[in-house]
């Protein structure tokens, strides 16, 4: 690797007087920022924009962490949940407030999964008798029947 590096902090790779471009050389900071932004559900070309290489530069050299794609956001949110157990562990107080936050928003997750998971029963709706819907439809007709007989009767006059 070398001594000098971009606006921001890649380092700028030798060309040793070939032609081309050099090949890539994955460091482990690019697997980090490849492995943190499939946690945050990235696209393969945003990756690639972000280590500044082709996305199939990113499919080549990356195959094993975008095969485990799925598993990083379970991997990242256990990572943080451990940072701040420690930190609970430690008495540090602003951990400990964070924890708690945590926890209840864990619960709060859980809770919300568990009722898309299992709808609450609708009630029934309320049956109407056929006495009571042949009473309606009379209803309905009679009044039907005076607003026939009212514009009748207004169109005569």
């Amino acid at each position: 690797m070398s001594d000098v590096f971009d606006l921001f902090g890649n380092p700028v790779r030798a060309r040793q007087g070939q032609r081309g471009r050099p090949p890539y050389e994955p460091t482990e900071e690019d697997r980090n920022k490849i492995k943190l932004l499939l946690a945050l559900g990235k696209s393969i070309g945003i990756m690639a924009n972000a280590i500044g290489v082709s996305p199939a530069t990113v499919k080549r050299y990356f195959r094993a962490e975008l095969k485990v794609r799925d598993a990083m956001r379970d991997r990242m949110e256990t990572a943080y949940a451990l940072q701040l157990w420690r930190g609970v562990q430690d008495g540090n107080a602003g951990a400990m407030r964070l924890w708690l936050a945590y926890v209840e928003r864990n619960d709060r997750m859980q809770v919300e999964t568990d009722m898309a998971a299992h709808p609450a029963d609708k009630p029934a709706a309320e049956r109407i008798g056929k006495k009571l819907v042949d009473e309606q439809r009379a209803l309905d007709a009679d009044a039907d029947l005076m607003a026939e007989l009212e514009q009748e009767a207004n169109a005569v006059h």
